[in-house]
């Protein structure tokens, strides 16, 4: 009897926790019997053990050893092995300017290139620097490969580099999974990549930042109780237990410790237990007994069937006995490639032998350093490592080649479909024929994103009421003092002209008061970037989501402007005016909201994008038509008075405040108001009155209607569009910014170098 276990499909030792609850396999395909096992063979006992344990196929357990009675079957070899052969990126950077470099000097009569001429590849001001030059190696599912090197040296560029973070085109060699090239699109579902930065949500606390992950990353065929069991158990995994309900924290709010906050970061990313996992640098910043349980961490992780590739800048003792290969690198080359245990023999054979009280990574990255500045450099070491390592694989390729000749890697379609059978990428798919359809792209729908966005923005927003509180006071306060300022405005001219100033200056401060949206994307733009990065959500979702969930505060925030303002000011129109005025200072407020959004979108820095919100706000209020109507503004500025998001509101305004037609503004004697004449004497403008209408013919007495509304909307260029066609226009700014902040997102967020 041949005893196998899933460990047969891997050469890790299943000791965490997973999820229970596992999408079924079905259809799978069932070869022949053959004195080796098919996939379907392997997968059926597997089932079968499934079933036993838990009475139905709808759970699996823990990981545990099978017995099985078919004698048939052999230890099959390694699900998974990353390979990568011959990567070189370079990249193009600005050459130091100097006279020399500008006029270089002839070739001599040899024809060879002076020192000041460009090499091939580069030209007069930039040059080419090889980042990656030539790197080979592989990783193998059970096991930590770390990637050691001084700073500069490539480590965070190879592990782009094979996380899909370059740009195609740019990157030169292969990277394989199983021996097969596989998609970008797959390498998103089946991997999962911690920064070197925590990007978390400083509000929330460990469980409900894991939690919300979860329902990302987690299917929603898998019900909440079954995801809370899961991030229960990885509590359990990263030793966080105790901080559980600890928010993060930030620079004013105390939360959890740096190594916590470095494990709730890996943890976000190791939710759907992903086959893949990538980390740049995750015990920077750490103390040694932080830094040591990181990794114990990302050991278990390992030895629960994933591939673990990291770069560490300078592993302890304690950390180095828990990494099972090494990649060394020194300015894009590898000088060193192998197993920890072979260091002493490598440097012993290259003529520096590592002493016994010295710790061996640092022996070596001082080696490194040391030949770095040394005039041949590390060439003689890079060198080296190539004729050891043909050595190496030369003797090992004939002591394993009776033994290992039928042993090959599984096909990745049959890796992903084994791994999906043991717990593994908590996504719920089909077997399918090929493997990027094997998994789905995105864990759930768009609806379902989208309330998982917005609670999570509210969760984090009521922890922080003192900002909404702060944004309404803004608000009320500017409308308390626009009220008391134009305190009960009456009917005659100069009162026309308070109130074009109020509609103006109030118009403008609702798009003014929403510069503090802002920082909120800013805040969140490499959040949103890592998340999207592995299709924990969609981007559309985001945008939906980041929309919905601001209407409640503008509402809000319209309401009580509004209230403040329009009464005490006394505008016309009564519960239906008031009703129109509401609506477009809402509508201003969606598309200012909407404008702002957008240009977190487009710069990278709070100051910068405050100095060009400022700047445009001003320019829109400048051709609103409030200081030069439409009529008066030169042909060739007039564009702008159009994209103006001032002057529809402002329009909007104006005219349901003066749309009444029965409604007088200009009374006899008031015609001389604003003129030099508005000093003389009544009597004296009576008598100008009587002269004026014996000159027209037309009889102009005290109380005579001179200038209706009617009138002033003619005075005012505005003429063109009615209350409602400015309302919708407003309303649709403010949708065409958003549809601009979602091209944005789509563009520049691919977080690929180039």
């Amino acid at each position: 009897m041949s005893r196998i276990a899933a460990e047969n499909l891997s050469p890790a030792r299943h000791t965490l926790p997973t999820v229970s609850h596992v999408m079924e396999l079905h259809d799978l395909p069932h070869a022949n019997t053959s004195a080796s096992p098919t996939l379907g063979q392997l997968l059926k006992h597997v089932g079968d053990a499934r079933k036993e344990a838990t009475g139905d196929g709808n759970e699996t357990p823990v990981h545990q050893a099978l017995d099985l009675t078919d004698t048939t079957l052999e230890p099959r070899p390694l699900p998974f092995v990353l390979s990568f052969s011959s990567l070189t990126y370079s990249v193009k950077v600005p050459r130091k300017m100097t006279f020399r470099a500008l006029f270089p000097r002839r070739r001599n009569r040899l024809g060879a290139a002076t020192e000041a001429d460009p090499v091939s590849g580069e030209r007069l001001f930039t040059r080419t620097k090889t980042l990656l030059n030539d790197i080979s190696g592989e990783a193998r599912d059970g096991e930590i490969m770390a990637v050691l090197g001084a700073s500069g040296s490539g480590k965070s560029t190879l592990i782009d580099a094979l996380a899909n973070r370059i740009a195609k085109g740019s990157l030169k060699g292969t990277v394989t999974l199983n021996g097969e090239a596989f998609e970008s699109r797959l390498l998103k579902v089946i991997s999962a990549y911690v920064m070197q930065d925590d990007l978390l949500f400083p509000m929330l606390t460990v469980e409900e930042t894991l939690m919300f992950s979860a329902e990302f990353r987690l299917p929603r065929t898998l019900s909440r109780s079954k995801k809370k069991m899961r991030v229960q158990a990885l509590i359990d995994q990263l030793g966080l237990r105790n901080a559980a309900k600890t928010i993060i924290g930030d620079e004013g709010h105390r939360g959890v410790s740096g190594g916590e906050r470095r494990r709730v970061s890996i943890g976000i990313d190791i939710i759907h237990d992903p086959i893949i996992l990538f980390l740049d640098e995750p015990t920077s910043g750490l103390d040694s007994t932080s830094a040591f349980m990181v990794v114990k961490v990302l050991q278990r992780i390992a030895q629960s069937g994933s591939i673990v590739i990291m770069s560490v800048h300078q592993p302890s003792y304690r950390i180095l006995g828990l990494l099972d290969r090494l990649i060394f690198l020194s300015r894009g080359q590898t000088v060193y490639s192998g197993s920890p245990t072979n260091l002493p023999q490598f440097f012993a054979e290259f003529g520096h032998p590592i002493p016994d009280s010295e710790n061996r990574t640092e022996f070596a990255l001082d080696l490194i350093r040391g030949l770095e500045g040394s005039p041949g450099g590390t060439k003689s070491l890079v060198e080296f490592n190539k004729s050891w390592q043909n050595m190496k694989q030369h003797d090992s390729s004939a002591r394993n080649s009776s033994s290992e000749t039928d042993r090959q890697c599984l096909s990745l379609k049959e890796a992903i479909s084994a791994s999906i059978s043991r717990g593994k990428l908590v996504s719920g798919a089909p077997n399918d024929v090929s493997p990027s359809s094997m998994v789905p792209r995105f864990s759930n729908p768009m609806w379902t994103e989208m309330a998982v966005l917005a609670r999570r923005s509210m969760t984090n927003s009521r922890r922080m009421p003192e900002l909404f509180g702060i944004r309404l006071g803004a608000v009320m306060v500017t409308g308390f003092i626009l009220a008391t300022m134009f305190w009960q405005l009456d009917n005659s001219p100069k009162g026309v002209q308070e109130r074009l100033g109020f509609f103006a200056f109030a118009m403008s401060t609702t798009y003014y008061t929403c510069a503090d949206a802002l920082p909120v994307f800013l805040q969140e733009r490499y959040i949103f970037m890592r998340e999207t990065a592995y299709n924990a959500y969609r981007r559309s979702s985001y945008v939906l989501s980041h929309s919905l969930v601001s209407l409640p505060s503008l509402i809000l925030f319209s309401l009580a402007f509004a209230a403040t303002t329009f009464w005490a000011v006394g505008l016309d129109g009564g519960f239906s005016g008031f009703l129109f005025y509401f609506l477009i200072i809402l509508a201003s407020f969606w598309a200012g909201n909407s404008f702002v959004t957008f240009l977190s979108g487009v710069v990278p820095h709070v100051m910068l994008g405050y100095t060009i919100v400022v700047a445009i706000l001003a320019y829109f209020l400048l051709f609103s038509g409030f200081f030069i109507n439409r009529d008066r503004i030169p042909s060739y500025w007039i564009w702008f008075h159009y994209i103006s998001l001032v002057k529809y509101p402002y329009e909007a305004v104006l005219q349901n405040e003066f749309s009444n037609p029965t409604k007088c503004f200009v009374k006899g004697v008031q015609i001389f108001d604003n003129t030099p004449l508005g000093t003389v004497p009544t009597s004296l403008k009576l008598k100008l009155l009587e002269s004026m209408s014996d000159t027209l013919g037309v009889q102009i007495t005290s109380t005579t209607c001179l200038t209706t509304g009617s009138d002033l909307l003619q005075q005012q260029g505005i003429t063109d569009l009615s209350k409602w066609n400015c309302l919708w226009i407003t309303v649709a700014w403010g949708f065409f910014f958003r549809i601009v902040f979602y091209f944005c997102l789509l563009l520049g967020s691919k977080n690929k170098r180039r």
